[in-house]
């Protein structure tokens, strides 16, 4: 079964909407820009998510998901010792884009950083959905493992097109993917995640596994 859930606002960071916007050490008028773009864009987001599980088989790098069956050795690494999966989809609205949209003709330094807080509030609607689910299943003894997504390591990015089509998430929370592989809302996510009987160890940054040393968002510490 897919369930819906409509988040509270979460706790906004603005030390990682400030390297999310590239800006290493913010200065005054850096920070009151940031500040002006979140009272402006706040009151239009929603924090919206849909997800479901399902069971989880994994034969050598096979990782049959339930809904569809990808070579993944990223994944089966990732998974490995998980009973099923956790699946989900989360965005923040389509407002931040027509805003987006509509500063970068006004504004690039705005517009930039109404880039960097639909990130940060994707982000933390990810890991507030995270949390929840954690205490939800505690009753299980089950634990979550960190998201992985589509288009990371080496799983596959066209899995995204059966992941929309086993949560549907389109009537559900307004997200959509087109041909090219592409999210609408752009500031969305879709991941999924191991449920495990083992608590997974904390990873203090997950950046130091990705292969993507040039990333422009790579955390350092």
């Amino acid at each position: 079964m897919i369930r819906c859930l409509s988040l509270p606002p979460p706790p906004f960071c603005q030390r990682e909407a400030l390297r999310y916007a590239g800006v290493r050490s913010a200065d005054q008028d850096m920070a009151a820009l940031l500040d002006s773009v979140y009272h402006q864009a706040a009151p239009a987001l929603s924090y919206r998510v849909c997800f479901g599980e399902f069971p989880l088989c994994i034969r050598g790098n096979i990782c049959d998901l339930g809904f569809a069956k990808t070579e993944s050795a990223s994944l089966a690494r990732h998974l490995m010792g998980c009973e099923s999966i956790l699946v989900m989809g989360a965005t923040i609205g389509i407002s931040l884009d027509r805003l987006i949209l509509r500063w970068g003709r006004l504004s690039p330094a705005r517009a930039l950083m109404l880039q960097a807080l639909g990130t940060e509030r994707i982000e933390s609607t990810c890991d507030a959905f995270c949390e929840k689910m954690e205490g939800d299943l505690s009753p299980r003894g089950l634990h979550l493992t960190p998201r992985f997504s589509p288009g990371y390591g080496d799983l596959p990015l066209s899995l995204q097109r059966d992941l929309f089509s086993a949560l549907a998430p389109e009537n559900k929370i307004g997200l959509t993917l087109n041909s090219s592989l592409i999210m609408s809302p752009s500031k969305s996510v879709t991941a999924l995640m191991g449920l495990t009987r083992e608590k997974p160890n904390p990873i203090p940054n997950p950046c130091r596994s990705c292969a993507a040393g040039d990333c422009a968002y790579r955390r350092n510490q």
